[in-house]
Order: C-alpha cells, then structure tokens, then sequence
C-alpha cells in the first residue's frame, strides 16, 4: 500500500518531469531557429547574452596508422569493441551469433526512475 506522502512525492516528481519536458521541447526549438539564423549569417545578442556557433569536435585515431606508428601490442590494448558493430557481423554471418551471445557481460551503469501512465 502507498502512503499518502510518498503519493504526493510522485505527484510532484510528475509534475515537475512533465514541465520540464515542456521547457527542453521549447528550447529546442528555439535554438534550432537561432541555429538557423546564425548560418545564415545573423548575428543576435542582448544585454546579458550573445549567441554564437561553436564546433565540436572529437579526435580519432585511424586504426592503421596507429599500428603502423605503435604495433600491435598497443592496438591491442587501446582497442574496444563495438557492440552494434558486432551485432551487425553476427547477423551477417561473419560472426558466430551464438558465441558472441555467450561471450557477452552485462554491466549495470544506473538507475532511473521510470513513470508509466495508470489509466483511470
């Protein structure tokens, strides 16, 4: 049985999900349009703010030049697996479906609280 407080926390917790879903929905948005803007050249500010656009970038390592310049042994160690990228061989034929299937760990990495809809 759920006590009435612990009732008003999920209400709350709801409530405040519910709002900020709504917020990040409209933010999106909005920088979308700004993000428009500015490649189209615009320039926008306030007196608190102003917006710019900013690259990201990530480093890669292509896998043979890095065998090439440090072995086998450091390639080795450095290495991951991708889990798509082996699914995609295994439902392929390349791997043996079953042999990945039981080579695989599952590692818990969190905990989220999930709220499902109760019909009235």
């Amino acid at each position: 049985m759920t006590t009435p407080h612990l009732t008003d926390l999920l209400d709350r917790y709801a409530t405040l999900r519910d709002t900020i879903l709504g917020l990040e929905a409209e933010r999106d948005q909005l920088g979308a349009e700004l993000k428009a803007a500015l490649l189209d050249g615009k320039t926008v500010q306030t007196d608190l703010y102003r917006a710019e656009l900013r690259t990201s970038t990530t480093i890669e390592y292509p896998l043979d030049r890095f065998r090439e310049c440090f072995g086998d042994a450091a390639t080795l160690e450095v290495a991951t697996i991708d889990r798509k990228k082996a699914d995609r061989l295994a439902t392929a034929g390349d791997l043996d479906a079953d042999t990945l299937a039981n080579l695989a760990v599952k590692k818990p990495r969190a905990q989220s609280l999930v709220l499902t809809q109760v019909r009235a």
